[in-house]
């Protein structure tokens, strides 16, 4: 099972991934799936958690049908220099989804307070990454930056703000 690094610790991956229609009926317990088979999935009737797995390119309001029907959305980064699933991630935050984010795919440490601060709540790590970078590396990186130039999702206050506030106390 895939291990998740969280802001305060690691667990065990508890959602199974099933990437057709026909594969929904073999799995039981949480479930996660791709957009062309979350409909069937929610249709089923199932008691279990159901997470949606989408790319980093997928326009927001392809999802927004599902954000109060879905308890996870996991995003696909396909390699830790394309962004754009932090930017999903806030979108995504900032449009009412309160289950839980989870990036998935190569990204690095040096990434994952950023990751945190666009609103992710864990980090699934391909195998190759994960032995590459162990949790003690991440835990470095997420006390390594403290002051940040972007707003985050987190309600942290930018350099800017931080400076702006000083100003006017005098």
């Amino acid at each position: 099972m895939t291990r998740l690094i969280l802001r305060d610790g690691t667990r065990e991956n508890s959602f199974t991934p099933v990437d057709s229609v026909d594969a929904l009926s073999l799995v039981d317990g949480a479930i996660l799936v791709p957009l062309e088979v979350i409909d069937t999935a929610l249709s089923d009737g199932r008691n279990t958690p159901i997470g949606l797995v989408v790319g980093n390119a997928i326009p927001e309001t392809a999802i927004h049908p599902y954000l109060n029907r879905v308890s996870l959305i996991a995003i696909t980064f396909p390699a830790f220099s394309d962004g754009r699933g932090l930017s999903l991630a806030m979108r995504l935050r900032r449009a009412g989804f309160t289950g839980t984010l989870r990036a998935r795919g190569p990204v690095i440490a040096d990434q994952f307070r950023d990751l945190l601060a666009c609103g992710f709540d864990e980090i699934e790590l391909p195998d190759g990454v994960a032995e590459r970078q162990p949790e003690a590396q991440w835990r470095t990186a997420q006390e390594v930056v403290t002051l940040h130039y972007q707003q985050s999702y987190d309600h942290g206050s930018s350099i800017l703000q931080k400076r702006l506030a000083a100003r006017s106390k005098g």
